[in-house]
């Protein structure tokens, strides 16, 4: 009689059929969809444009007698008029506002209703206006007690518009959100307020950052329970908060310069980031002065009317382009934005230095020191950032990558700077005066950089024909133009691994002979490799130290693997290394004891036979129940491929691995561990654990083990659950896999070895050293679980394999247990390490 029960559940999951219309319209449908379940947004939406028509305000906002009665400021205060940080909430300051605004409340209110709640988040949205605009008043008051000549400039200011109530919500909404969201939401709710006071300095945008505060505030009062510790993100996630961070100071003056009557702080020396044309009262100034001086103004005129004036956003759009090289973690990337980062503090020095006299007349020692402070405040705190988190960003374009860059860029540079040399001499007659062949050399800097720049070389030839026109403006347009082009493409290009090329031959090896459960991860970044003579096996390994630390067996054809261990050794001695085969088979083992070498248990693989394999009995029950609650659940496994999965399951896994980070508040294991960036390869294949909604409860990524070109087991690699997901995921996720890779004809799966953890097989006890390493494990329990990790793999009834680590001399146990360490976490910070300790010591 058939187990209903047991049929029901053992079903393979399947591939899921591609989404069909465009990724825009999915979009689009789903946003409406989102709108209509959220009735605060389409109230205050409707709101806002009806009394905006009501009252003739949408056009230019309030009229200048309505203004004082509906908008928050010092004056509608000091005239007793307490309504108005209510009132203000219902108007806008213009048509583009209304329309900024709306589009604001379409995309986030719908959200912030659905993480709040309808009644919470009309509460939040209210009081955070309320608060905001009263804090940022005050504020602005204070800074006019002090004599703060911005806040002197803004004190008349009256202002309204619900983005102060709204960008409170989204500091309260993050506390809902998981630590990868949490992170994005705060940077973004308080980068934007931030940039705009600081850029365009108006009277809403202290508010907005006061209500920022506010938010943050109630937030944490509100969830303290909850624990949010400020756990170090992620290096994947790192990358994207400093590339953030740097879009933020490349925007931030080109939406100054939306603004003609911007104040802000940081605009003062804004034309060094964005160049604007001379206004007609710049041009009459230095027409009073000299005629050389009259000269350069006509000319910077005559530039802003043509093309040219592209290179007046040339410093934001370049930072932008680098922030791109940064998000993808590249060093390369990082150290280019780190020599801008300097030369802009060296370009804003120079100009300050040359420009002391005319600064202490105006304001004296304190105006410098203020303009100072204003100028260096950016790149500086944009160099201290990067240099903390200057080992997120490691990894590598390919050589011939970046040879081609250079040899782009650089052959830009040069043929740029022969034309506008050779041509320039050739109609030197079109200049002012005319120009001589070094003249136009040393004028070359200015030519290449912003127009704002030209103070830097006063002397350059000034052009005056249509024709020096013409190629002045053509050689920085050509020139940056390829050069930030190849810059993107090269961001763009994968990244490549340590050794390419050997990686490449030893996967050819491992794909057509096989190797271990673990022989996969010989493929990840950071391994180098060594082949025998004949190039038949190879042995991956990094060397940490003077340690050659290897991972997993030796792979390759059958009689040359079992060689390899002491081929490797010979080659090892020839450079003064230490060599230790980590995690490897009783195979290995043998091979490595018949040198003389020590061995050590490290690791217990758990195997699976699948041909048999059936989820009936009461010693498969746990299982059983595990896929029938899943099934009740509506929730299914499906197969994928992380770069094939659609983005919307790409950003869940993302969100998940970085909650799972930040929660433990240590750092992600490496070497024999993989993490997403191991993921991210098409031979892994993942099953994504989802509910009807799209959720992603959790995902495991399988490796192939090879025999004759053809995967014929799998081996678990990266796992991963939501916090408030369904329970028993994780049994579900495995069961569905080994029953897909039954059906598939696969003869086994390997839930991986658990490191510091072993099966208790009797026999002979332990030596001292396997008892260190067995305190180890157990000391390590409460931190990194592996011998919970075992116990649960106990449930599929996997044969046991110990794995072991075999190493020659026993003097060098102490250097080898350091490159171990250093392997497995190679980015621990010291803060972590002092919680690492509090952990185990607790």
């Amino acid at each position: 009689m058939t187990d209903r029960t047991t049929a029901d559940t053992d079903r393979a999951p399947a591939r899921p059929e591609p989404e069909y219309g465009s990724r825009p319209a999915r979009l689009a449908a789903a946003a409406l969809a989102q709108l209509r379940r959220a009735p605060l947004t389409l109230a205050l939406i409707a709101v806002l444009w009806v009394v905006g028509a009501a009252t003739r305000s949408l056009g230019t906002g309030p009229s200048d007698s309505l203004l004082p009665y509906v908008g928050v400021g010092i004056p509608s205060l000091a005239d007793g008029h307490w309504w108005t940080p209510v009132s203000s909430l219902f108007w806008c300051s213009g048509i583009g506002s209304y329309v900024v605004t709306t589009l604001l409340l379409a995309v986030f209110g719908p959200f912030a209703e659905l993480r709040l709640g309808t009644a919470a988040a009309a509460a939040v949205l209210l009081g955070g206006q309320i608060a905001g605009t009263l804090l940022g008043t005050a504020a602005v008051r204070l800074g006019v007690s002090a004599d703060l000549g911005w806040t002197k400039a803004i004190q008349d200011q009256i202002a309204v518009g619900p983005t102060i109530g709204v960008f409170a919500l989204g500091a309260v909404v993050s506390f809902r959100l998981t630590a990868l969201w949490r992170r994005r939401l705060r940077l973004v709710v308080v980068l934007v307020p931030l940039v705009l006071m600081l850029y365009v300095g108006h009277l809403q945008g202290v508010q907005r950052v006061a209500a920022v505060l506010a938010g943050l505030a109630a937030g944490t009062l509100a969830h303290r329970h909850r624990g949010h510790r400020p756990h170090r993100a992620s290096h994947t996630e790192t990358r994207v908060l400093v590339a953030l961070t740097l879009a933020a100071t490349a925007l931030g003056p080109l939406v100054a310069s939306l603004y003609r009557d911007a104040i802000g702080p940081f605009n003062t020396l804004a034309d060094l980031y964005f160049s604007h044309v001379p206004s007609s009262a710049e041009v009459a100034d230095a027409c009073a002065g000299s005629a050389r001086a009259c000269a350069h103004a006509h000319s910077a005129v005559r530039y802003f009317d043509s093309p040219g004036r592209l290179m007046a956003a040339l410093v934001p759009v370049l930072l932008l382009v680098l922030a791109e090289g940064l998000r993808r973690g590249l060093r390369l990337a990082w150290w280019l934005t780190v020599l801008t980062e300097l030369a802009w503090v060296g370009v804003l020095g120079w100009l300050l230095a040359i420009n002391y006299d005319d600064f202490a007349a105006d304001g004296g020692t304190g105006l410098l020191f203020e303009l100072v402070g204003e100028a260096l405040l950016l790149p500086v705190a944009m160099l201290v950032l990067q240099a903390v988190t200057r080992r997120s960003f490691d990894q590598r374009t390919a050589p011939r990558v970046r040879d081609r860059l250079a040899a782009v860029v650089g052959g830009a540079l040069a043929v740029c700077c022969a034309a506008y040399v050779g041509i320039g001499w050739l109609i030197r007659d079109q200049y002012e005066p005319d120009a001589t062949a070094a003249g136009l050399a040393a004028g070359l800097p200015s030519v290449l950089l912003p127009p704002a720049y030209d103070e830097l070389l006063p002397d350059r030839p000034i052009a005056a024909g249509g024709g020096a026109q013409a190629l002045e403006i053509a050689v920085g347009l050509v020139f940056w133009a390829v050069a930030l082009t190849a810059l993107l493409v090269a961001f763009r290009r994968p990244v490549v691994h340590a050794d390419a090329e050997d990686a490449a031959r030893a996967r050819a090896l491992l794909t057509e002979y096989g190797g271990s459960t673990l022989s996969f991860i010989s493929t990840w970044d950071g391994n180098h490799y060594w082949f025998d003579g004949d190039g038949r096996a190879a042995v991956p390994y990094r060397v940490i130290a003077t340690v050659a630390l290897t991972t997993g067996d030796p792979f390759g054809e059958p009689e040359a693997r079992r060689r390899a261990v002491a081929g490797f050794a010979r080659y090892c001695d020839a450079r003064g290394w230490t060599p230790c085969f980590y995690s490897v088979s009783a195979d290995a083992r043998q091979a490595a004891e018949q040198l003389g070498w020590r061995s050590l248990q490290v690791a217990e693989d758990t195997v699976v036979p699948l041909p048999d394999l059936a989820f009936t009995g009461k010693k498969w029950q746990d299982i059983r129940t595990s896929l029938n609650k899943a099934g009740k659940q509506g929730i299914t496994a499906e197969w994928w491929t992380y770069r094939e999965a659609p983005i919307g399951i790409r950003d869940q896994i993302r969100s998940i691995s970085e909650e799972w980070v930040s929660d433990k508040g240590l750092p992600e294991m490496g070497f024999t561990l993989g993490g997403l960036a191991e993921l991210d390869d098409p031979a892994v294949r993942m099953l994504v654990a989802v509910d009807g909604d799209r959720t992603v409860h959790g995902l495991t990524s399988w490796m192939p083990v090879y025999g004759a070109g053809q995967p014929v087991g799998w081996t678990l690699d990266f796992m991963r659950r939501r916090a408030e997901g369904f329970r028993g995921v994780m049994e579900f996720l495995i069961a569905s896999a080994a029953l897909g890779f039954k059906e598939e004809g696969a003869q086994f799966l390997s839930l991986s070895g658990a490191p510091l953890a072993r099966a208790d097989r009797g026999g002979e006890p332990p030596t001292a050293l396997q008892r260190m390493l067995d305190w180890m494990g157990k000391a390590l329990e409460p931190v990194y679980g592996f011998r919970s990790l075992l116990a649960f793999k106990a449930k599929f009834q996997p044969e046991y394999r110990p794995m072991y680590m075999v190493y020659p001399d026993p003097a060098a146990l102490p250097a080898i247990t350091r490159a171990i360490g250093k392997a497995y976490l190679p980015h621990m910070t010291p803060g972590q390490g002092v919680r690492l300790m509090r952990k185990l010591s607790a």
